[in-house]
């Protein structure tokens, strides 16, 4: 068929593509809802987005890669905030970090309703875990301290995020942390 002003998209790849995205995100997280990610079909996934599973499949590889995107989306925020505030004690970085997870209740705790939390593992490793390039030391201690806060997030998140975002940087700051 030749290509014409009626039969062609307006919209660029990367504008199909965010709203390809944002469409699949907001389904999965309707169903999400209802059942687990696993009960969930790539069909039924695409039916309620409203688009093709050739869509699906050009973006994302798995459900939970949605998932891994739309986290990485919202830390973001938060790492675009604490960039601006330079030299903070670590338990005023955490206090906002936890305050990202309160302004996101909603979300993490359908994430932990879901058994999803480890799927945040992957974000505060990349934030503040070993790389290639650091020492013996340094890899140790930044494994430590990586996977130590995700722990703390894990369990804030089982017990009901019951404590405030200040009172989880009191507590980091009484463990010497």
């Amino acid at each position: 068929m030749k290509q014409t002003s009626k039969n062609v998209s307006p919209f660029s790849n990367e504008a199909r593509n965010a709203y390809v995205i944002e469409h699949i995100t907001d389904a999965l997280l309707k169903l999400l809802k209802d059942k687990p990610v696993g009960d969930i079909s790539i069909s039924e996934l695409c039916d309620l987005a409203g688009i093709g599973r050739a869509s699906f499949y050009r973006n994302f590889e798995s459900k939970e890669d949605i998932l891994r995107s739309y986290i990485n989306k919202i830390f973001k925020e938060w790492t675009d905030e604490s960039y601006q505030k330079e030299n903070l004690p670590l338990n005023e970085l955490l206090g906002l970090m936890f305050a990202h997870f309160e302004k996101h209740r909603d979300f993490y705790t359908l994430l932990n309703e879901r058994n999803l939390v480890f799927l945040l593992k992957d974000v505060i490793i990349e934030l503040c875990g070993p790389k290639p390039e650091h020492s013996r030391l340094e890899a140790y201690a930044k494994a430590y301290i990586a996977y130590t806060l995700y722990g703390w997030i894990e369990v804030w998140f089982q017990r009901g995020m019951k404590e405030s975002a200040e009172e989880i940087a009191g507590m980091f700051k009484e463990q010497g942390l």
